[in-house]
């Protein structure tokens, strides 16, 4: 009997696509842990430098800035550098739980961009630097009688706005240098969250006194003089 000739199986199609979407996957994966793990750069966000030309390094005392434009009924422009000057100035954060030996916050800064804010947190594990930050938006609505309702939404704008499908997916952060969908912040919520009981009063002077609330790049103006409705930011008054 003729010995059978024994062919070697050649690989599927669909083995060879499935097999180049897994390494697609695997090699997306890696990347983005290397970006999460990279800190953003915070070259470009001003009052972060301790010799910082405005006051003689100095910040206002944001508190009694924010008191006085709402009783005296006066609009309010608030500089990026002067926020962030106030903040390293009045800010003792310290790291709590079991990791407070290995993880140090260092500090926390804000910078503002076209209608939007991004609040940065760095920290320094074991002594190698990340950040975590979270974008913020302010919605007004001006009703009939001129009342304006404001709240402040946790997101940086929609992700593909040219692409309808999708327009529900925004922009929550960033992981380091890598830009994260709204839906992850719930890993680091909670960070943030520690940071309204801190400024309350600046919060409640900024958000539910003010009836108009501008941002625009490296500045955020306040105007209390119109009435306005409540505006309490949206999911317990984090800023």
């Amino acid at each position: 009997m003729a010995e059978e000739k024994l062919e070697k199986p050649r690989g599927s199609c669909l083995g060879k696509l499935v097999s180049l979407f897994t390494f697609a996957g695997v090699a997306g994966l890696g990347a983005a842990v290397f970006f999460i793990f990279q800190p953003q750069d915070l070259s470009d966000v001003k009052g972060l430098n301790a010799a910082s030309a405005l006051n003689g390094g100095k910040a206002r005392d944001l508190r009694e800035v924010l008191k006085n434009s709402v009783n005296r009924g006066y609009p309010l422009s608030l500089t990026e550098e002067e926020i962030n000057l106030y903040l390293g100035q009045t800010l003792a954060a310290k790291q709590g739980g079991g990791l407070d030996k290995l993880v140090n916050v260092d500090r926390v800064c804000v910078r503002l961009e076209d209608e939007r804010a991004e609040v940065i947190i760095e920290r320094s594990i074991m002594g190698h630097p990340m950040t975590v930050s979270m974008y913020y938006r302010i919605l007004q609505e001006i009703d009939l009688n001129g009342s304006t309702k404001t709240s402040v939404v946790r997101d940086g704008g929609q992700f593909f706005p040219d692409l309808p499908r999708l327009e529900r997916l925004t922009k929550g952060g960033r992981f380091g240098k890598l830009v994260v969908p709204q839906g992850f912040l719930i890993l680091v919520l909670p960070s943030f969250e520690k940071l309204a009981p801190v400024y309350r009063s600046e919060l409640e002077q900024a958000f539910e006194e003010m009836s108009r609330i501008t941002i625009s790049k490296g500045k955020l103006v306040l105007d209390p003089r119109a009435d306005g409705g409540s505006a309490l930011p949206q999911g317990g008054g984090t800023f």
